[in-house]
């Protein structure tokens, strides 16, 4: 975070409760220990005749600082995960830890608290609000978590800065190009400082150009902040800046694939040069 802009977090206690979200302190990594784990994940919409299972027993670790592109056709289920692992829905059986925390037994309540706290969405739709400027947009958590103004105000020009909009703070979305757009409602969801930042589709209204710097940009909040980058894409160009790709068919994993060569890191590789040291 900028050094004008006051912290938005302390330090995680290593036990009892976080007064952040009301719940249990999530634990500190250890070692390989997962900071998200499914195990059994199914998810059914319906009953009798009518019931589809949209998840059939997902089992999925994701570790702190990853970087995973999820895809899969239509109807695979990554959508139905990705709700899941954003805490925007519960499973229908099975466990999911964040950090040793049961969120499938959490209250409708604690789970919005937990996700407030810990997560970050950007989305196909810039969702901004079109005559509200660029700064008060990024501001918007802030406000429903109750922080102070001077707060608000520093900790959104540190985002819009992180997102290479310095300068841009006022002005309107009308205003802005769609990639600006995107970077504006990037900055919105790391204005909180999520460990997990959720970002369906990312790109899918931007043009090749814009695609790419919107995958650039991410690819730095995940080595630089050491922000967890979980993004759906149907992109297999964009799913290339990703440390890792989740393929979803028929509600299943039907692939987990390390990438051992990111976008971004193969741009950079001496010709010839074959490996990442």
């Amino acid at each position: 975070m900028s050094p004008h802009a006051p912290p938005l977090r302390g330090s995680l206690p290593p036990g009892g409760a976080d007064p952040a979200w009301g719940g249990p302190a999530p634990d500190r990594p250890v070692n390989d220990t997962p900071l998200i784990r499914l195990r059994g994940i199914t998810k059914t919409y319906g009953e009798g005749n009518t019931a589809f299972q949209a998840l059939k027993g997902v089992d999925l670790d994701i570790q702190q600082g990853d970087f995973v592109a999820i895809m899969g056709p239509s109807g695979s289920g990554k959508s139905t995960a990705m709700n899941t692992l954003g805490c925007l829905d519960v499973p229908t059986t099975g466990e999911y830890l964040f950090r040793g925390v049961h969120v499938e037994s959490l209250s409708r309540d604690q789970r919005a608290r937990l996700r407030r706290r810990y997560f970050g969405f950007v989305f196909q739709g810039f969702h901004l609000l079109a005559r509200t400027s660029a700064q008060e947009n990024v501001e918007l958590p802030l406000v429903y978590r109750g922080e102070p103004a001077a707060l608000r105000h520093s900790a959104a020009l540190a985002a819009l800065e992180k997102v290479g909009l310095k300068g841009w703070e006022h002005h309107t979305p009308g205003e802005l190009s769609g990639g600006q757009q995107q970077r504006v409602a990037i900055a919105r969801a790391i204005v909180t400082e999520p460990q997990v930042l959720l970002a369906d589709e990312p790109t899918g209204n931007l043009d090749t150009q814009r695609s790419h710097e919107i995958m650039e940009l991410l690819w730095r909040l995940n080595t630089e902040q050491g922000i967890t980058v979980l993004m759906v894409t149907h992109e297999p160009d964009m799913a290339e800046y990703a440390r890792r790709m989740v393929r979803f068919v028929d509600g299943v994993v039907a692939s987990d694939v390390r990438n051992p060569v990111p976008h971004l890191l193969r741009e950079r590789q001496p010709e010839g040069d074959s490996h990442v040291a």
